[in-house]
């Protein structure tokens, strides 16, 4: 069976198979195109149906964010972050180097200690000198030299 044989016949009109088609064509390209706007229309109406919540605290508080950002400049705050991160690394430095002068004061305290100690000592023995006869020590000292003079040369 082909189109151009194809017939219809309703009521006293006869359709040929090519006008046939045409019409269906025709036909399911407007419901086709109605089906898609009655959906379209539908699916809208489920969007206004939705309550919309009011965005105008949101846009103030964007507003204020983004005034704040500026105000702070935000954008230079890398720079200053990298310059605060060198000067922490030169502060730790600074700071191993005065542990290590504290080592050493503590280092010198303990000499400073032992110096003391032995000044001390030496005052005391100084002290307990000025108890003796400076004289007698003197006269002492000298009969010492006069001896060894006349060991070493008996005949003067």
């Amino acid at each position: 069976m082909s189109l151009e044989n194809t017939e219809l016949k309703i009521g006293n009109t006869s359709f040929k198979g090519v006008w046939i088609a045409i019409v269906l064509t025709i036909g399911t390209s407007i419901g086709g195109t109605v089906w898609t706007a009655s959906s379209l229309y539908s699916r809208l109406e489920g969007v206004e149906a939705k309550k919309i919540p009011n965005i105008t605290p949101l846009e103030e508080s964007i507003a204020l964010i983004q005034t704040q950002l500026t105000d702070n400049d935000v954008p230079k705050l890398q720079g200053k972050l990298a310059e605060l991160g060198v000067n922490l690394k030169t502060i730790a430095e600074q700071q191993e180097k005065l542990l290590e002068i504290k080592g050493e004061v503590k280092e010198l305290k303990e000499q400073v200690i032992q110096m003391q100690t032995t000044v001390d000592k030496a005052e005391r023995a100084a002290s307990d000198l000025g108890k003796y006869d400076l004289d007698k020590i003197t006269r002492e000292i000298q009969d010492l030299w006069d001896g060894m003079d006349y060991l070493s040369n008996p005949l003067n």
